[in-house]
């Protein structure tokens, strides 16, 4: 190779991982601008998706001119390319990883958004804008995919595990809407992290065995599908109250 050869490629390494950087930039802001737009309310559901797929489009050229920059970089021992493609890398990697994680929850979970401990007398929602019932066809393809799903029993009170459940609900930051002690009926709004979209849920104490019984609904307001949410709340949630009641006194 020539100096002027050399000198040539010494100028396009850098560009390389520059142009990576500045996708990857593209992206994480792009993804950043969806979310922020949708929570402002600047566009609907289905334009905040659309940017974030463009995002995703441009962490992902990012992410792979990154990496090029970065390798030509380390093979021509070209050093100042390496800082904008570890930027680039930065940048993009979570963008990118998020996509992929949602795709495959996409692919792995079951076409529902409406879960229920109790399939066959599920808890009903009184206080959301639509309080549908529990659809019957999800029954079957809930039990499925979520065998574990059950009613928590717990040895307390009904007054006592429906007091544990509530603050439980505002512990973990839920817009709370209905708190209906004498019917054992919790009502509440939890949104995901990003996009601040909302879950409704529904919370049933009732005595059962000389204890109570702890029945949760979870349902997506948005969307036909849950990518396993729904579940993983219910999961979460009856766990943490299982670990209240068991440090009663």
């Amino acid at each position: 190779m020539t100096d002027s050869s050399r000198r040539r490629a010494g100028r396009h390494l850098p560009r390389t991982a520059l142009a990576g950087a500045v996708l990857a930039t593209a992206g994480a802001a792009g993804l950043a601008l969806s979310a922020a737009g949708y929570r402002l309310g600047w566009w609907p559901v289905v334009e905040a998706l659309r940017v974030a797929e463009w995002a995703v489009y441009a962490a992902a050229a990012g992410l792979l001119l990154s990496l090029l920059g970065a390798l030509l970089s380390l093979r021509r021992g070209r050093r100042r390319g390496l800082l904008p493609a570890l930027l680039g890398l930065v940048l993009s990697l979570p963008v990118v990883a998020a996509a992929l994680q949602w795709e495959d929850a996409t692919r792995r979970y079951p076409p529902i958004n409406d879960v229920s401990t109790d399939t066959a007398d599920p808890p009903v929602f009184w206080d959301m804008p639509t309080p549908s019932d529990y659809p019957a066809g999800n029954a079957p393809v809930q039990q499925a995919a979520y065998p574990d799903l059950a009613p928590l029993a717990l040895p307390l009170p009904p007054q006592r595990a429906f007091a544990l459940a509530a603050e439980l609900v505002r512990d973990r930051g839920w817009e709370l809407v209905a708190e209906e002690a004498g019917e054992g009926r919790i009502e509440a709004v939890a949104r995901s992290f990003l996009y601040g979209f909302p879950d409704e849920v529904v919370i049933r104490v009732g005595a059962a065995d000389g204890g109570s019984r702890v029945d949760l609904r979870s349902r997506s307001r948005i969307g036909r599908i849950d990518r396993g949410v729904n579940a993983a709340r219910i999961r979460a949630f009856l766990a943490a109250l299982r670990e209240r009641a068991a440090s009663e006194p």
